[in-house]
């Protein structure tokens, strides 16, 4: 079975890889399959091992395909904000017959001119994204296309990385025998799905509390307009555990999960639990609330350093405050600490579908969900990093029948001699047929 009409959403995280297979079904995201497996060749969210990425990939991605009876190709993948700088763009073209109306290739060409600038040499553009056209000065145009003028004009937002993550991703992705249908900034993905409209349009920070980092993301009037990352995340807090406990890593993480509170003054000071110590050959007795206490101090941390430059850019007096999820964003007493630390509002996200309900599934969902609601302009935008104009043509042409065939419709209803009540015609989404060419783009 080809899923050139589905979805598969590639997390690829310090301390696991999740995919997710999702099916689209009348604009709703069904969820058909999911593969989890221990991460390999990733560190602090970036790959640096490109080999044992790509095993790891190829054991996810075949746990997915097993329970969702499906062979998956193309994969859309999220890259870390590491180093990711957010900067306005423009661009102008002149169109080149006043007569001829504003097609899918110009909007891919204004792109185009919009994608030029001046990047050092270790640096690419990751992602472009308009915020409105402009046609023979008028602007708040959202889609130009059909629109006749002799200049247009795009102003955008430029999203430019290191050039090291991209390659060592797209590499990982073409080892593990995938296409890369597309690439999604992380925060990005994850602030479109886990807030609702209010909150991205008066301003919202996202905090993505992961295994390698940790992630603070402001979302204002729709958009991504700050990035913080702390190279700090789940996994220290395990190797916290496990050199003041002297036990190992593994037991440190289980001790984690199924004992660990974030706020200590929720942990309990009688409650105990046995811990294999290495070099004893009993178990120790420790109690929950002095285990809290060493998680604690490492949030206490990440929090404080996240603090300090949200301070900065003054986001924490955003109305929306923050929404926390990730792995570590589980660890009961999160919100009372986080509320705490950073005097607003705080919520966790926890995904609401059947076998996802935790916050570690969160930006795989998301990936899925944010690419599957891009618009034809997005798409046509996006495809100006690959300079590929085949999406164009075929918007352009598809646009071309419906035009011509409107046009006979209405001619013939012109020449008929009784008028007849117009049934409702169902409008085909065009939108799901146009992406299987993105699986192209990346080749």
């Amino acid at each position: 079975m080809d899923n050139s009409g589905m979805y598969v959403g590639l997390d690829i995280g310090t301390t696991s890889i999740k995919v997710i297979v999702a099916e689209n079904v009348k604009g709703q995201m069904n969820v058909i399959g999911v593969g989890n497996e221990r991460s390999n060749g990733v560190s602090r969210g970036v790959i640096v091992d490109i080999d044992k990425a790509a095993e790891a990939i190829q054991r996810a991605v075949r746990q997915a395909e097993e329970k969702a009876s499906i062979e998956i190709h193309d994969v859309i993948v999220g890259i870390p904000a590491n180093m990711l700088k957010i900067e306005p763009c423009s661009g102008m073209i002149a169109i080149d017959d006043q007569s001829r109306e504003i097609t899918g290739r110009d909007v891919q060409t204004v792109a185009n001119a919009a994608l030029i600038q001046s990047l050092p040499p270790e640096r690419e553009v990751v992602d472009i994204l308009a915020d409105e056209f402009v046609v023979d000065g008028f602007d708040g145009i959202k889609d130009p296309r059909g629109m006749v003028g002799v200049r247009l004009e795009i102003h955008g937002t430029l999203f430019t990385g290191p050039k090291t993550i991209m390659h060592n991703t797209r590499k990982a992705v073409e080892q593990a025998g995938l296409n890369l249908r597309g690439t999604v900034i992380n925060p990005m993905a994850q602030g479109m799905m886990v807030m609702n409209d209010g909150e991205q349009d008066f301003g919202t920070i996202l905090v993505d509390l992961g295994g390698g980092q940790s992630t603070a993301a402001v979302i204002h009037d729709h958009q991504l307009k700050y990035i913080d990352v702390d190279q700090e995340g789940g996994q220290f807090i395990t190797k916290d555990i496990s050199v003041v406990l002297n036990t190992s890593l593994d037991s440190a993480e289980k001790l984690k999960r199924d004992y660990g509170y974030a706020d200590s003054t929720q942990a309990s000071d009688e409650d105990e639990f046995p811990v294999d110590v290495v070099g004893q050959s009993q178990p120790t007795p420790i109690s929950e609330k002095y285990l809290a206490e060493i998680i604690e101090a490492r949030l206490d941390q990440i929090f404080q350093r996240l603090r300090t430059n949200l301070d900065k850019v003054q986001a924490l007096e955003l109305p929306g405050g923050i929404v926390l999820t990730g792995g570590v964003a589980a660890l009961p007493g999160i919100t009372d600490l986080a509320t705490d630390e950073f005097g607003t509002n705080v919520r966790v996200y926890v995904p609401d579908q059947m076998g996802l309900r935790h916050p570690s599934f969160t930006l795989a969902l998301a990936l899925v969900k944010y690419f599957g609601g891009l618009s034809e302009i997005d798409l046509l935008i996006k495809s100006a990093l690959t300079g590929s104009t085949q999406l164009a043509d075929e918007t352009d042409e598809i646009r071309s029948r419906e035009a011509a065939k409107e046009a006979a419709n209405n001619a013939a209803n012109q020449s008929s001699p009784a008028p007849k009540a117009k049934q409702p015609k169902q409008k085909k989404k065009r939108t799901d047929g146009f992406r299987k060419f993105f699986s192209d783009f990346f080749d």
